[in-house]
């Protein structure tokens, strides 16, 4: 593709609004690749700082000056090494501002790196590893090194690079630096520039599997350049802003968010689950990135507060909510930004605006005596905060609207770089994903006839544009059956869009169940390990874009009431007593955790016995017995909402 074809379908359904917006930003647009961003952002940027680790030992912090110095000097060092262009490294480290040296160092260096995490079971990285044909590893240090131990030997590495300053061993059957040593090297030679089209390939990322092998998504410079080029239609950072870092650096969603706020000359803090509430406070960030678990985490603090003040302080701060919540659902109608209201009249917005001017006195006291207080637990500097990885739950979204925090759900997959679509500040359609961002298209087809469908209806989302990935590494029938001959994602999700061309979710068509933690869920290995219980006959896990999974499960009756029987318990079984209740905690507990690799977002959680069997009869199995999950979430949708909400 030229620049000139690239540029028009970047253009192509970009709003006036979001042309003003990117034209406020950093132009990117001639650039190629990823790399060369930060040598353009070194001239602009110089001495802001880009990376900041307050938590690491000793503190941290890198100017953008010195972050392109660094990645040059990385890069130079593979190669002085024998890296060459095109060999895969595999880059298995967590967050740190090493991380993002090494990552950027790999690809200015002209490899492909494949990542993950250095927490990851053993024989996903070995088999991580093995798929890629990585012959570099870059690792956290000398512990994630031992872990993976003698199997290294077996396969192709030349070369072991520690992000740690640990001494390396000389024992090995491959050269081991570390980061300083690295360092040293690249500096004292010169880096042989590399170059690059848009569809070089720049990572493979492993992305769980129905199988449970992982799949390589292949993603090419164009594909995380339209990412860094484009979020700016959706939020414009200045220099010198803050972004708090708390998800995996190494995840497609946090990557691209880095990429693209670093690219703007944000300074980047890193943070974890132990210290973000401090750090929010601490440093004021203008933005974040978090997934919607963080949201709920942050809500159930302020709602601890409020429970621990005296009786008659708590029924004004309840009164003052209730009346807020009125306010902004009538603001929200007024502003034609109401997802029940999609299609409200001249009149109705006009009636719903005089209900919002009365309520305001109320949300103003609001404000004055409880929703500042509560900003200042984010910091009270926050700009925009992103939401993904999951939905977020519709009581999370109108409690931080009631105190004046500005969330902006986005939408997306490994596979598409990730972002499709996202809620942008002058539309925050709540309940909704947002609009595609530029150069994105959104199609709803039926998902048996993939026929299109009209708008306001429900089908399967398929998705298009320059962040769709290149396909799955070395796996051709699994890349056809994701994208088409026209180039249309298959995205596994089903949704429907508003007459303004808002995504709104409803459920995922494949098996995969994403929690708010961001993690992803294969059920039918869990499933699976649970039917061994005799006790089960059939069981379906749910629990998308909630904390932890749940389960619909058909009990063997017979086999109940023979353990009644042993239990000499002669009364009628009781599916909801609690004897048989612990009985079936007891066996999910046990099989779950006896399974291979073993999580502890495996756990089920809340569950419940129903008495229907899953049938072709009844619509709920396929002709192939294969539940047919999407109807079974239909017809029980009340009992699953029940389960969450306990």
């Amino acid at each position: 593709m030229t620049n000139n074809q690239s540029a028009t379908s970047f253009l192509a359904n970009i709003s006036e609004r979001e042309s003003l917006a990117l034209q406020s930003l950093v132009d990117y647009t001639k650039v190629e690749s990823l790399p060369e961003i930060w040598t353009l952002a070194a001239k602009k940027f110089g001495n802001i700082v880009a990376l900041h680790n307050p938590h690491s030992k000793p503190e941290v912090k890198i100017t953008y000056s010195q972050l392109s110095e660094q990645i040059q000097q990385f890069a130079a060092g593979l190669q002085k090494l024998g890296v060459t262009y095109g060999e895969r490294v595999s880059l298995i480290a967590d967050n740190s501002p090493r991380w993002f040296i090494a990552d950027q160092g790999i690809m200015t260096a002209g490899a492909v790196n494949a990542v993950r995490s250095a927490q990851a079971d053993k024989e996903e990285l070995l088999y991580i590893i093995s798929h890629s044909g990585s012959t570099a590893l870059v690792v956290e240090d000398i512990k994630t090194l031992n872990k993976l131990g003698e199997s290294l030997n077996e396969l192709p590495i030349k070369l072991v690079v520690l992000i740690s300053d640990e001494t390396p061993s000389t024992e090995l059957n491959f050269q081991v630096v570390n980061f300083s040593q690295l360092l040293d090297i690249g500096s004292n030679n010169t880096l042989v520039a590399t170059k690059y089209s848009g569809e070089t390939l720049a990572t493979l990322i492993y992305t769980s599997g129905t199988t449970g092998k992982p799949k390589g998504v292949m993603l090419s410079h164009r594909n995380l350049l339209h990412q860094v080029k484009s979020l700016g239609a959706v939020v414009q950072p200045e220099k010198g802003d803050i972004a708090l870092s708390i998800l995996p650096t190494w995840h497609s969603y946090e990557r691209s968010g880095e990429y693209f706020l670093i690219s703007q000359g944000c300074t980047q803090i890193y943070t974890n689950l132990r210290s973000v509430k401090g750090d929010l406070k601490k440093f004021k960030p203008n933005y974040m990135i978090a997934v919607p678990r963080l949201w709920e985490s942050i809500y159930e603090g302020v709602q601890k507060q409020f429970r621990e003040q005296p009786a008659k302080k708590q029924s004004l701060v309840k009164f003052l909510l209730e009346m807020s919540q009125k306010y902004i659902e009538a603001r929200r109608i007024s502003q034609g930004l109401s997802l029940n209201h999609i299609h409200a009249s001249v009149i109705e917005r006009s009636q719903a605006k005089i209900v919002e001017l009365g309520l305001l006195s109320f949300h103003k006291l609001g404000e004055k005596l409880v929703y500042a207080k509560v900003r200042e637990a984010t910091g009270g500097n926050i700009k925009h905060v992103i939401s993904g990885g999951g939905a977020l739950p519709g009581y999370i979204d109108n409690f931080f609207e009631i105190v004046g925090v500005e969330i902006l759900q986005g939408y997306g997959l490994t596979e598409t770089s990730p972002v499709t679509n996202a809620r942008r500040p002058w539309r925050n359609l709540r309940g909704s994903s947002g609009q595609p961002i530029p150069g994105t298209e959104v199609k709803i087809v039926n998902p048996e006839t993939r026929q299109p469908l009209p708008v306001g209806e429900r089908g399967l989302v398929l998705l298009k544009g320059p962040q769709i990935m290149q396909g799955y590494y070395q796996n051709p029938e699994a890349t056809k059956k994701a994208i088409d001959a026209e180039g249309w994602f298959d995205s596994g999700d089903l949704g429907w869009v508003t007459p303004e061309n808002d995504l709104v979710l409803t459920g995922r068509a494949k098996d995969t169940i994403v929690l708010t933690n961001g993690e992803n869920i294969e059920p039918q290995p869990i499933e699976d390990a649970c039917l061994r219980s005799p006790y089960i006959d059939q069981i379906m896990l749910v629990g998308q874009d909630q904390r932890s999974i749940g389960a619909l499960i058909v009990p063997n009756l017979e086999a109940l009431a023979k353990w009644a029987e042993n239990q000499n318990n002669t009364q009628k079984i009781d599916l909801e007593g609690k004897i048989v209740q612990d009985l079936f905690r007891q066996e999910l507990n046990r099989e779950v955790q006896n399974r291979p690799s073993y999580r502890a977002d495996d756990r089920i959680g809340p569950f419940k016995l129903i008495e229907e069997q899953f049938s072709i009869e009844n619509g709920l199995m396929t002709q192939t017995l294969k539940i047919r999950r999407h109807i079974v979430m239909e017809r029980y949708c009340d009992i699953i909402d029940g389960m969450f909400t306990k």
